[in-house]
């Protein structure tokens, strides 16, 4: 009987980890609990109000703030970006106007193997969120510009 890690090969298969498991959701703008969404983030935040149904007579935590937030709307939103200039973004850098205020952070970032180029997911101020606009992701104190783009990346 062979290891876990040998099942499949007859049929040209190969193990992966976490990293491809990262860049494949990633490029297709999935939310990775922990990073992307958390306890501290609304659906209506992450731009996932499609799934937060305000049906009568159903109760769910937090149900008139959402429902506020979806009516005035939100301060910060969850934002596609892909980088102009050359870099990788990470989990927790900054990022910034092009002018250097900080506007939030990166959620998920790494290189996209299909597109050949720096992306991620992060949280901005919400008058930085329409796609085209141009931000900076802070790596190593210097801001390296990106755009913000509509996602799925791919």
């Amino acid at each position: 009987m062979g290891c876990a890690l040998e099942a499949g090969a007859e049929y040209g298969l190969k193990n992966i980890g976490l990293g491809a498991r990262d860049t494949l959701r990633l490029e297709k703008g999935f939310c990775l609990y922990g990073n992307d969404i958390d306890d501290t983030t609304s659906p209506i935040e992450a731009g996932l109000g499609w799934i937060t149904k305000f049906a009568d007579g159903k109760e769910f935590i937090d149900r008139p703030l959402m429902e506020r937030q979806k009516a005035e709307g939100v301060a910060h939103k969850l934002v596609g970006f892909k980088m102009i200039d050359r870099g990788i973004p990470r989990h927790g850098y900054a990022l910034a106007s092009p002018a250097g205020e900080r506007l939030g952070h990166v959620t998920s970032g790494t290189m996209s193997p299909c597109l050949k180029v720096g992306f991620g997911l992060g949280y901005v101020a919400a008058e930085f969120a329409k796609p085209g606009t141009e931000i900076a992701v802070v790596i190593r104190e210097k801001p390296v510009k990106a755009e913000v783009v509509k996602i799925p990346f791919v």
